[in-house]
């Protein structure tokens, strides 16, 4: 399980650096890191884990063209 957990994490902080380049001139980086994290939280204990970096990045990339930013 530590292998799933170890390539979960590394999708998501790949997800993170791309939606944070994507957006970095309509949001700061802890817009885009909490946005990512927010989706992230969203899917704990869900047993079925393969898809969940997709999941995550659909869900970022809605929220942070949904919503403004704050630090711009």
């Amino acid at each position: 399980m530590a292998a799933i957990d170890t390539r979960e994490e590394e999708a998501i902080r790949a997800l993170t650096e791309r939606l944070t380049e994507t957006h970095r001139v309509t949001h700061t980086p802890d817009e885009v890191a909490a946005a990512v994290a927010e989706a992230h939280a969203s899917f704990h204990g869900r047993p079925v884990r393969d898809f969940v970096p997709v999941l995550v990045e659909r869900k970022a990339r809605a929220a942070l063209t949904e919503r403004p930013a704050k630090g711009r």
